[in-house]
């Protein structure tokens, strides 16, 4: 069985009280920002079905992202674009986008718990934890909220580009999608540094 409040229950126990979990989606497609997420949730809510987003169906997590946002004490969406992967690369892009999620919240953050194993430079203290968006419920929900925000933007997209497949692939890597971009071109949205090894695709 799941404590999904562990962490934050330790973290308070060591004086903070607004703590914060951050995740973020979109570190691997091929178009697109990375999306970051940061939400501060009452210890030992429980919300039905929270767990990682990427186990939940595309249906769930629709749900889910609305509940989050209710019942949230507080929470921030941040994001890097595509531009800003290529000039700084993509770790760079998320830490920065993680950043700006956390600047994004109304309510401000004392301590961060962040998916990973690696610790974006924050105005705040904090710790990582591997697989903490199936671990702990602040970044389970966190991720909830950058997946969907970010899902939602390329579905967008699919609209302004039909011949893609961004509603489908959601900018990932597919066969499709670089079939799309041997056809018919690199977009404004891709990341050129993701493509430099087009031509062996």
């Amino acid at each position: 069985m799941i404590d999904w409040y562990e962490y934050q229950r330790k973290a308070e126990e060591k004086g903070f009280f607004a703590v914060c979990g951050i995740d973020e989606a979109g570190r691997g497609p091929l178009a697109g920002p990375v999306c970051a997420a940061t939400v501060i949730m009452p210890l030992g809510l429980e919300i039905d079905g929270l767990n990682d987003s990427k186990k939940l169906s595309e249906v769930k997590r629709e749900a889910l992202f609305d509940v989050v946002k209710e019942m949230a004490l507080s929470y921030g969406i941040g994001w890097a674009s595509e531009q800003e992967i290529d000039e700084y690369n993509i770790l760079q892009a998320t830490f920065l986008a993680m950043r700006r999620a956390v600047e994004a919240m109304p309510v401000c953050a004392d301590y961060a718990l962040v998916d990973g194993n690696r610790m974006p430079p924050l105005a705040i203290p904090g710790e990582t934890i591997v697989k903490g968006d199936s671990k702990c419920a602040c970044i389970a929900a966190a991720s909830i909220l950058a997946k969907v925000s970010r899902d939602r933007l390329l579905r967008e997209w699919d609209t302004q580009y039909p011949k893609y497949g961004f509603a489908k692939h959601k900018g990932y890597g597919t066969k499709a999608h670089y079939e799309a971009i041997n056809k018919y071109g690199i977009l404004p949205v891709h990341r050129r540094s993701f493509l430099k090894n087009l031509g062996e695709k």
